[in-house]
């Protein structure tokens, strides 16, 4: 095997150990299932579906079901949550309602967009290497599993708390963010229908404000939900407030903006209008006041 075959199989356990320490932190003052806390199965089933899927994907060597699987996995894990809760309490009952839209808008807009171009090219090297495949599969639910981790905590609690200020603070930036995403998202792939547009970049609607629109909406809005849950959790349960820093660190420093600067440099650096496009807009946070 090559080098990075053996750092993906060595990644594997650690990805796991993380996914463990994670349920373990979000089960207290959970409910249980089987003498198991369900928050913990919510975690082996996110990981579980990845890898059943993965099965498929490596023997097609295809990719094109891997995002709509991703949200397949919110879905489940979330139904899964809600389905043992013992309290529909309006805190859960709302999570569940935003996440669910998120995950059916992205993951049928991701699909369809995968399904046009024919390739998601970030997995273009990575697909014929069992363990490097595998390991991208994996990191998909953990990512799921971190990305719901405040909210499935509240979902799951023995002790529903009222829903409070809070809760409409939390649905109000998570509208903000669900917004931005959507709009961001629509644009770009209505900019890319139009002919004239071919081998350019977008700089025009939201894409004039910020580089990277749709990356400020997904963070946002998982904080949104990270506030919506934070009055429900108790002791160690405080430690899934990671939820939003790692979809933050995640999208800015690993697999979002990183790789989509890189590769609009490779395309367009050194032309005028792309270098002063750079320099005038913000990276992710919106500068509302720049002029298109």
């Amino acid at each position: 095997m090559e080098k990075a075959d053996w750092e993906a199989l060595i990644a594997l356990p650690v990805i796991l150990g993380v996914g463990g320490l994670l349920a373990w932190a979000g089960s207290q003052h959970g409910i249980t299932l089987a003498g198991w806390p369900v928050y913990a199965w919510c975690v082996a089933l996110a990981f579980g579906i990845q890898w059943i899927a993965f099965i498929p994907a490596y023997l097609k060597q295809s990719e094109k079901y891997y995002d709509l699987i991703g949200s397949l996995t919110y879905l489940s894990v979330l139904g899964t949550g809600m389905g043992f809760s013992q309290h529909k309490d309006p805190r859960s009952l709302i999570l569940s309602l935003l996440i669910a839209c998120w995950a059916l808008r992205l993951g049928s807009f991701l699909f369809l967009r995968i399904h046009a171009v024919g390739e998601d090219s970030r997995f273009r090297d990575i697909k014929p290497h069992f363990f490097r495949f595998l390991m991208a599969w994996t990191l998909q639910g953990l990512w799921v599993c971190f990305s719901l981790a405040a909210a499935l905590a509240a979902i799951t609690t023995t002790e529903p708390k009222e829903l409070g200020l809070w809760g409409g603070v939390g649905v109000i930036i998570w509208l903000t963010g669900f917004a931005f995403e959507a709009i961001a998202d629509y644009q770009k792939s209505q900019f890319r229908k139009d002919p004239q547009n071919k081998g350019t970049f977008i700089h025009t609607g939201l894409w004039a404000h910020s580089r990277h629109p749709n990356y400020f909406g997904e963070i946002v809005l998982w904080i949104g939900i990270a506030v919506i849950a934070f009055p429900a959790l108790q002791d160690w349960q405080w430690a899934t407030l990671i939820s939003p820093v790692f979809v933050t660190l995640l999208l800015t420093r690993i697999s979002g903006v990183p790789m989509l600067e890189e590769k609009a440099d490779s395309k367009w650096g050194g032309q005028a209008d792309y270098e002063a496009y750079k320099a005038n807009t913000p990276v992710l946070i919106p500068s509302l006041l720049k002029k298109p």
